[in-house]
């Protein structure tokens, strides 16, 4: 079973019930004169550092990456083997999509996209069946079997950040249809035929998240960090929600008070609270933190 028509059920689910405490607040944009809502069971979110993953010229050390990647996988689907996860989560005879995003100042590192696809062919998935795209995703993805999603967070001039919610927008023909509202509906994409149940795993990339920033394409080194993270869950919005949380952190210790996001991350409620695709509010997401705490800001 996969996300959306429900998200990947992991092995934990089917041995026992979460353990992880909260985090305990609501995070996003309220949706007015919500009616009925569906109860949902609690996501569950690894975070998990590295302080070496990020070499002393900036390059991301591969090797460390990979591991990153097995034991975040292997602790989210309690299994000890990362191929056996890794075939939990896809069967030989699909064609696996790997959504990336290229954006020159902060694209998917080539170390983690490699990562994958060798997780991805250790379970017998043929690498002509392994394909990766960002901008021409709506062609080159569309008939995909399974779809691994993975991009680095960043502030986001309309949609207040960008994230794995977000990074689905070029499935769609026309994405600036999908701007209006502060990109609330961003979360409508996920439940297209082109992606709908498809998607298997979800890796936010907080290795050096941009945390601040103005203007339609803004970058400035002077507001990205070693964070030396990733994130991964079946669920998209609980990981924006938790990445939101860690900039609004670092965004409040670097200016010394409170700096919101501006705009405000509408998207992720309402990918929630209207369009069903995940979980947003801290309280319902189970976080299991891994590796280094320095500074972990959560």
């Amino acid at each position: 079973m996969t996300m959306n028509d429900c998200r990947v059920i992991t092995r934990r689910d089917f041995i026992r019930g979460t353990t992880c405490a909260g985090l305990g607040a609501t995070i996003g944009f309220p949706l007015e004169a919500e009616e009925n809502p569906i109860p949902q069971k609690r996501a569950r979110v690894i975070l998990i550092r590295d302080e070496k993953v990020i070499k002393e010229h900036g390059e991301i050390d591969g090797k460390i990456i990979r591991q990153m990647l097995e034991k975040a996988l292997t602790a989210f689907l309690d299994e000890k083997d990362p191929v056996k996860a890794w075939k939990f989560l896809v069967k030989q005879n699909d064609t696996v999509g790997i959504k990336s995003n290229v954006w020159k100042y902060l694209p998917t590192p080539e170390p983690l996209e490699k990562a994958i696809m060798k997780g991805l062919v250790q379970t017998g998935i043929e690498p002509r069946k392994i394909r990766i795209d960002d901008r021409g995703a709506r062609n080159s993805l569309a008939d995909c079997t399974a779809l691994i999603n993975a991009r680095p967070l960043r502030t986001h001039h309309w949609a207040g950040v960008g994230g794995c919610i977000k990074n689905y927008i070029m499935f769609v023909p026309e994405p600036s249809a999908y701007h209006g509202d502060i990109c609330a509906d961003l979360g409508a994409i996920w439940n297209l035929p082109i992606v709908r149940g498809k998607t298997r795993l979800n890796i936010l990339v907080m290795l050096t998240p941009l945390f601040y920033g103005r203007g339609p394409h803004h970058f400035n080194r002077k507001y990205v960090w070693n964070y030396n993270a990733l994130l991964l869950s079946d669920d998209p919005v609980a990981l924006d929600a938790v990445g939101v949380h860690i900039l609004e952190r670092k965004r409040k210790l670097f200016f010394g008070e409170e700096r919101p996001l501006k705009p405000l991350t509408k998207h992720i409620t309402f990918a929630d609270r209207k369009h069903r695709i995940g979980t947003s509010d801290l309280s319902r997401i189970h976080l299991i933190k891994l590796g280094w705490e320095k500074d972990i800001l959560i």
